[in-house]
């Protein structure tokens, strides 16, 4: 059988696919951006068609680009954002409202009153979530309420409800397979993570009808076989996971207290705990890494809501930059003794304040400040808020002490970034030397369930460092840059 893998990464921001050979290298790439719409002040949403005609698109660039047809690939991984939330007609496949994306803030109220009747501890116990728009549940409870006639629809079993791995599953199979896996579920707010199934106590709560949820399903499982007339050959779907996990599969962080953190739209760091399930203390999410084989692997996982969506802001709105690459030579042109902050809450801040009512705040601006010190702010952002998950995640399990961060997504490409990165973490940051590891992750869960890929150890051999960046600033430096930092978040905070 060939060892050709397809990986469908469906992002925020945009669709790719990639054909990865037997030796987990990249043989042709397809992506293609799609359009953001915000309907309402802090509202994000996707159209599903486009999201559809962006992968499918990608699918068959990345075949040409690799010299390959459909009947070549072994089987396809899908990867992709997570708790972005779609309802469509079980019958026509047609979704009935835009995916509601994983940003969408319109549900915090709905959060807010569940927190004052005393729910999140109920909710965090059973999901190792917090109370907050972000995740799936309260979305799909606003398309019920709001679409004329989808509640009563739902509960008579006409709707389906699905992340959008879900979804892809469901148009690639012609509606066959309607299926999703524990790490995508393990988002939604209604997936139990100790039972490793749905919970009807808080099905209740959020008032999601059963019969909308897909079959839960391990990482690498039989996920359905996609229709011939899609890409030309019937191709078994083996493997699925959303980013941030599949990112860690990726990043071969296989092992207890390794940990990933990926830089895209948002940032999301991941460490590995094992058979462990930490409950934080620091206001982190406990999830599920991956299940393999019917055995689940936990995570600690810090999630940021803006990271290279700062830059993008800086290219698409302010107009300051042509190209997001521009910032790395900005920032290197700095004024050093600027002292500017941005806090990116442009939808809310993410862990560890959890703050849905906060928004974006730039502080130290002066009459000398100009592009390249926004620009800079905006890469140092990340570090920030990359420091604030790894000083909760040292605090809440011992495991986290000693660890070396590998990285990966968009920004990572920027040497200036990720130098500050390990300076203000002050520890080592390894950059490997395939980037797509999102992609790759998806691939190897596909290509080992088809038998065409090694396993987890032989898979982790083969990951490549491409350079390693260590600390190199002054502690008082560091210090005194964080000391700003908190000063400008706590200035932010609303609660």
């Amino acid at each position: 059988m060939s060892g050709y893998v397809l990986a469908i990464d469906q992002g925020t921001t945009s669709s790719r696919a990639i054909v990865f050979n037997d030796r987990q290298e990249i043989a042709g790439m397809g992506k293609m951006e799609f359009t953001q719409h915000f309907p309402a002040s802090g509202w994000v949403e996707h159209v599903p068609e486009e999201i559809w005609a962006t992968c499918l698109w990608a699918m068959k660039t990345a075949l040409k680009k690799a010299g390959v047809t459909a009947a070549d690939i072994a089987a396809i991984g899908i990867t992709n954002q997570r708790e972005t939330t779609l309802v469509w007609d079980k019958a026509t496949g047609k979704p009935i409202y835009n995916a509601i994306v994983w940003q969408d803030r319109r549900t915090a109220r709905t959060c807010d009153r569940l927190k004052a009747a005393g729910k999140e501890k109920l909710v965090a116990k059973k999901t190792g979530l917090l109370l907050d728009p972000y995740f799936s549940a309260t979305k799909i409870g606003w398309i019920l309420d709001n679409v004329k006639g989808a509640r009563r629809r739902a509960e008579h079993g006409e709707l389906a409800f699905g992340t959008v791995d879900t979804y892809l599953i469901w148009r690639l199979t012609g509606g066959a397979s309607h299926a999703t896996d524990a790490s995508n579920a393990s988002r939604t707010l209604l997936y139990n993570i100790e039972t490793g199934d749905w919970d009807d106590e808080l099905l209740a709560l959020f008032r999601v009808p059963r019969a909308m949820l897909p079959t839960v399903k391990d990482n690498a499982d039989d996920f359905g076989t996609t229709e011939k007339s899609v890409l030309g050959a019937a191709i078994p779907i083996c493997g699925a996971a959303g980013d941030q996990q599949a990112a860690t599969i990726g990043q071969a962080c296989f092992e207890p207290g390794m940990m990933k953190s990926t830089y895209g739209t948002g940032c999301f760091a991941l460490l590995n705990t094992g058979s462990d399930m930490v409950r934080s203390k620091n206001r982190l999410l406990t999830t599920v890494a991956y299940r393999l084989n019917g055995k689940t692997t936990y995570a600690l996982e810090g999630a940021i809501f803006v990271a290279g969506a700062s830059v993008q802001w800086l290219r698409d709105k302010l107009r300051l930059i042509e190209d997001s690459a521009d910032t790395d030579a900005l920032a290197k042109a700095s004024d050093p003794a600027s002292e500017v902050y941005l806090v990116p809450a442009f939808v809310g801040l993410g862990a560890p304040w959890w703050d849905a009512e906060a928004r974006g705040a730039i502080y130290g601006l002066t009459r000398n400040t100009g592009a390249s010190d926004l620009a800079r702010a905006a890469l140092e952002s990340v570090a920030y808020q990359t420091q604030d998950l790894f000083s909760a995640m040292r605090k809440d399990w011992k495991g986290a002490r000693d660890t070396v961060l590998r990285v990966d997504g968009g920004m990572v490409a920027s040497d200036w970034t990720m130098q500050f990165l390990s300076d203000i973490l002050d520890v080592p940051v390894d950059r490997p030397a395939i980037l797509e590891t999102t992609a790759l992750g998806a691939a190897w869960l596909a290509g080992w369930k088809a038998g065409v890929w090694p396993d987890r150890k032989g898979f982790a051999k083969r990951w490549s460092l491409e350079r390693q960046f260590n600390p190199a600033m002054d502690p008082a430096v560091r210090k005194h840059k964080l000391a700003g930092w908190r000063d400008a978040v706590q200035r932010t905070l609303t609660k």
